[in-house]
C-alpha cells in the first residue's frame, strides 16, 4: 500500500505546475499594469543617454586653515555630496573630483536640477545654534528680542530667568515678538511654533539658550561708598553694541523678499561660527536672532525620517550623535529646558539658512534625539538628509553649469542595442537547430525574464530613483546569457535522463534536482560578484552592478517558477513525452539504445539412432 501512496503524491506533485505558472503570470500582470498606471512606460535614463546637467565645484581656503584643500577633504567631501545628491544609491548622478581642488556633479536629466542645485552647493558647515529672538520676516521697526545694554533683568525666578521672548523693555519688544510669533506659526513647520505649529520633541533637539555673548548687561555694581555707578567695562560696551547692530539688521531684515534672504544667508554663513547672526528660515517665512554655535553639525553621526504612530506625531526625524556629541548635546539642552519661549529652541543652520527649529523641553542624555513637529514626508527627509550630510570639510562654489547633450550616448546606445540584437538571434538560431522543440520553452522563459526586468526597472525609475545608462544595458545584455545558461543546464540533464533509457516524465523530474543546484550555485557566484561590484564602485559602474544584480535575482525566479513547471507540462504533450524527432528529444538522436531482450536457450535437438 506504500508504494502507491508514493506514486500518487509523485503523480499530485507533477500536477501543480499549473499554480507556478498562474501566479507568475499574474505577477508579471501586476508589474505592466503598475508602469501602466504610474503613467510612465519607459526607463528613466542616465545622463549618458537622456542628458542632463553638470556642475563644476571649486574648492576655497576658509580663514583659517590654508592647508584645508587636500586629497583626504576632497575625498570627504566627494563621497558627502555623492549621498547627498544619490539620497537612495541609484539615482546615478556622478560625483567625482578633477585636479585638486575641483569636483564635478553630473544630474542626468528627469532629476530636479534646482534641487540638487541647492544640495550640492549647501557647503557651509552645519551647527545648533540657540534661538534668541523671533520675528515676522518683514522688516519692523523696532525688533525687541534682543536685550538692550543696562537693563535690569526682570525679576521672575529671582533675575536670573529671562521673561518669555526676552522682553526687556516690555513694552513695544513684546507687541512686536508677540505678533512674529503669532504670524510665524501659519508659516513654515521649520518656524517658530511655541503657540500651536512649532516642532515640538519627543523630545526635540530645538531649543535655544542665551550665548554669553548676548546676554543682558549687567547692571552697574556702586560702588559700597554709593557713589555714581562704575562705568561699562570695554568688554560690556562692545556686547551692547553688537546687540544694537544686531537689533537694527533684524529690523531691516526682509526675510521675504528672496534677494534679501539670500544676501542676510550668504552674510550669516561667513560669520564666525563663535559669533550671533541674524537669520531667515528656509522658506521666508520668519527670521531669527541666533547665538553662537554651541554643536558642531559634524557630532551627528545618523539622522533618519521614520514614521511614529505614537501620540500622532506622524514623520520625525531621529538623530544619534557620536559620545563628544551627546554629552554636549545633553548639557546644552538641560540649559535649554530651564528657559521660556522662544529661548528654549536650537535652530539647525546650514548655509546661513534656518533648516529646522524645535523646542526643548528637558535635558536629552545618551546621544539620541527626536525632531517632530507634523512634518510631512519630503520634508522630514530632507531634514534628515541635511543633517547627516551637511556638514563638509571643505567650502565650495559653484563656478560652471552646462547643460549634457544625450547625442553621443545615443548613438553608443544604438549600436549596443543592434550589437545585442544580433546577439540574441544568433542565440535563438543554435536553439532552433540545436534543441528543435525545446527552443521554445527558451524563447518563452527569455519574454517573462525580459518583461518582468523591463517593467522593474520602469518602476524602479520612479521609486529609487534608478536610472539606465550605458553600464546598465550592458549588465541587461549579459544577463541574457546568464539566463540562457540555466535553460541549458536543464535541458542537458534531462537529456542525460533520456540517454539512460528513462521516458521523459521521470526524466524532467528526476533532472531538476541536480540542475537546481547547479543553477543556484552560478546564480549565486553572479549575484555575489554584482553585489561587491555595487558596494566598490560608484556612478555608472554601480549602474552595471545593479543591473546584473538584479536579472540574476529574476533569472532564478524564471527558472524555478516558469521553466520547470513548463517542461512539467510539456512532458505530458505527446508530440515531446513520445520524442518527437522535432522535439529536441528524440531518443535515437540522443543516441539511446533499446534494452536488449532476453531469449530462451534453445532445446538441444535429439540426436537419432540408425
Amino acid at each position: 500500500m506504500a508504494a502507491p501512496k508514493k506514486g500518487r503524491r509523485s503523480a499530485g506533485a507533477q500536477g501543480r505546475p499549473g499554480r507556478a505558472l498562474v501566479g507568475i503570470l499574474v505577477a508579471m500582470v501586476a508589474l505592466v499594469g503598475g508602469m501602466f498606471l504610474s503613467g510612465n512606460t519607459t526607463p528613466r535614463l542616465g545622463i549618458d543617454l537622456a542628458g542632463g546637467t553638470s556642475f563644476t565645484l571649486e574648492a576655497k581656503n576658509e580663514p583659517g586653515k590654508p592647508n584645508a584643500i587636500n586629497s583626504a577633504n576632497m575625498d570627504t567631501a566627494v563621497n558627502i555630496m555623492e549621498r547627498r545628491v544619490n539620497g537612495l544609491g541609484v539615482s546615478e548622478a556622478e560625483v567625482q573630483t578633477q585636479g585638486s581642488k575641483h569636483i564635478i556633479v553630473n544630474i542626468p536629466k528627469g532629476t530636479d536640477a534646482d534641487q540638487a542645485r541647492e544640495q550640492v552647493g549647501t557647503t557651509a558647515k552645519l551647527g545648533f545654534r540657540p534661538v534668541l529672538s523671533i520675528g515676522d520676516p518683514k522688516p519692523t521697526k523696532d525688533p525687541g528680542g534682543v536685550p538692550k545694554p543696562n537693563e535690569t533683568p526682570d525679576k521672575g525666578d529671582d533675575g536670573k530667568k529671562p521673561a518669555q521672548g526676552d522682553k526687556g523693555d516690555g513694552d513695544k519688544g513684546d507687541g512686536d515678538s508677540d505678533k512674529s510669533d503669532g504670524e510665524s506659526d501659519k508659516g513654515d513647520k521649520d518656524a517658530d511654533k511655541s503657540d500651536a505649529t512649532a516642532p515640538t520633541s519627543t523630545p526635540t533637539t530645538q531649543g535655544r539658550a542665551v550665548p554669553s555673548a548676548l546676554k543682558k548687561a549687567p547692571t552697574p555694581t556702586p560702588t559700597p561708598t554709593g557713589d555714581a555707578p562704575q562705568k561699562p567695562t570695554k568688554e560690556q560696551a562692545d556686547q551692547a553694541k553688537q546687540a544694537e547692530e544686531l537689533q537694527k539688521q533684524f529690523a531691516a531684515l526682509d526675510c521675504s523678499n528672496p534677494k534679501a534672504r539670500s544676501a542676510a544667508s550668504q552674510k550669516a554663513a561667513s560669520r564666525p561660527t563663535d559669533q550671533p547672526i541674524v537669520a531667515c528660515d528656509r522658506k521666508g517665512q520668519v527670521k531669527f536672532i541666533l547665538g553662537p554655535v554651541e554643536l558642531e553639525g559634524d557630532r551627528v553621526e545618523d539622522a533618519s525620517a521614520v514614521f511614529s504612530a505614537q501620540g500622532g506625531s506622524g514623520w520625525i526625524v531621529q538623530l544619534d550623535f557620536d559620545g563628544k556629541g551627546g554629552k554636549q548635546f545633553g548639557k546644552i539642552t538641560g540649559e535649554l529646558a530651564k528657559q521660556q519661549s522662544p529661548q528654549d529652541q536650537f535652530g539647525i543652520v546650514l548655509d546661513g539658512e534656518v533648516a529646522s527649529n524645535a523646542e526643548v523641553t528637558f535635558a536629552i542624555k545618551g546621544g539620541k534625539a527626536e525632531i517632530s513637529g507634523g512634518f510631512k514626508q519630503g520634508e522630514a527627509e530632507d531634514l534628515a538628509n541635511i543633517l547627516s550630510y551637511g556638514s563638509l570639510p571643505l567650502t565650495f562654489d559653484i563656478v560652471d553649469e552646462t547643460t549634457v547633450s544625450s547625442a553621443l550616448g545615443e548613438e553608443q546606445l544604438r549600436a549596443g542595442l543592434i550589437a545585442g540584437a544580433i546577439g540574441l538571434a544568433l542565440v535563438i538560431l543554435y536553439m532552433v537547430v540545436y534543441y528543435r522543440g525545446l527552443a521554445l520553452v527558451a524563447i518563452a522563459s527569455l519574454a517573462v525574464s525580459a518583461t518582468l526586468t523591463y517593467s522593474l526597472m520602469v518602476l524602479l525609475g520612479e521609486a529609487i530613483q534608478f536610472a539606465l545608462n550605458l553600464p546598465a544595458v550592458c549588465g541587461a545584455i549579459v544577463a541574457i546569457g546568464i539566463t540562457a545558461d540555466s535553460f541549458i543546464v536543464y535541458f542537458e540533464r534531462v537529456r542525460d535522463e533520456i540517454r539512460e533509457g528513462r521516458t521523459l516524465r521521470p526524466a524532467v523530474q528526476r533532472g531538476w534536482p541536480r540542475a537546481r543546484r547547479t543553477i543556484l550555485v552560478s546564480d549565486f557566484v553572479s549575484f555575489l560578484a554584482a553585489a561587491v561590484l555595487f558596494i566598490v564602485t560608484v556612478g555608472k559602474v554601480q549602474g552595471f552592478a545593479f543591473t546584473l544584480g538584479l536579472t540574476t535575482l529574476l533569472d532564478v525566479v524564471v527558472v524555478f517558477f516558469f521553466t520547470k513547471p513548463l517542461m512539467t507540462l510539456l512532458a505530458t504533450r505527446t508530440f515531446f513525452a513520445t520524442g518527437h524527432p522535432w522535439s529536441g528529444l528524440d531518443p535515437k538522436r540522443l543516441g539511446v539504445k533499446p534494452p536488449l531482450r532476453s531469449r530462451r536457450p534453445a532445446a538441444p535437438a535429439d540426436t537419432k539412432e540408425a
